[in-house]
């Protein structure tokens, strides 16, 4: 079995293939925990976000505030709770689930601050989102290690803010790089689930990293132009 560290690890050095925004990389960070909710263990965390949903969902249909959030939430909860170990959460039907579920949570919760505060700093508010969904799907040993260096790279690696992209593709690429790790297991991924009982191993592993391999260079292609350019000038 891939421990949390083993996702969290290989997540990182994904994201760091892929961006420079510390936000995104502590996206793809947090999108590599993610599917492992399916676990029993997990139950008592997934009826915690269950009962966090209701709360969201209730306080803000109260103050006629958009509500939705919450009902998102409750779905993720709910998804984990009838998902078996390594079944739906770790196909890639899961995977596109988990992804607009999670990146609806930011969009929204952004959108709704927005709103109702008169904080104009977005990269802020964001950043500020990312560290409280850190403490819904990072365990307390991660998050020692993850909320100290998140904040330090903000200052060291700034950005102007992230976009929607941005945030469904560092989450795809974490959640993405979860199930990547757990074909390289005996026991396998069902890919398609719940369509399909199929399970794929190594194989199908190292393919999807030589391909993000692959999808990372000609992502930087214009980059190293640029560089040359400049070089030869």
């Amino acid at each position: 079995m891939s421990s949390y560290r083993g996702h969290s690890i290989f997540a990182f050095l994904l994201a760091l293939m892929f961006f420079h925004n510390p936000l995104a990389i502590a996206l793809t960070f947090i999108g590599a925990n993610i599917p492992d909710f399916d676990h029993k263990f997990k139950k008592d965390n997934v009826y915690k976000m269950i009962i966090l949903g209701l709360v969201v969902f209730i306080s803000l249909y109260i103050l006629k505030l958009p509500y939705y959030i919450g009902l998102i939430i409750v779905f993720l909860g709910v998804t984990f709770y009838f998902s078996e170990h390594r079944s739906f959460t770790h196909s890639i039907f899961g995977v596109l689930t988990l992804t607009s579920a999670v990146a609806l949570i930011l969009i929204w919760g952004s959108q709704l601050i927005d709103a109702v505060t008169v904080i104009g700093n977005h990269y802020l508010m964001m950043a500020v989102l990312v560290a409280l969904l850190s403490f819904l799907f990072l365990n307390k040993k991660l998050l020692m290690i993850f909320l100290p260096l998140f904040f330090v790279s903000l200052f060291i690696l700034p950005a102007s803010g992230i976009s929607y992209i941005e945030i469904v593709a560092s989450l795809f690429l974490g959640l993405f790089s979860h199930i990547v790790l757990d074909s390289f297991t005996p026991a396998g991924i069902k890919i398609f689930a719940p369509v399909s009982s199929k399970k794929v191993y190594k194989n199908f592993g190292l393919s999807m990293i030589f391909l993000l391999i692959v999808a990372s260079l000609i992502y930087h292609v214009p980059i190293l132009f640029k560089l040359f350019v400049s070089y030869v000038h």
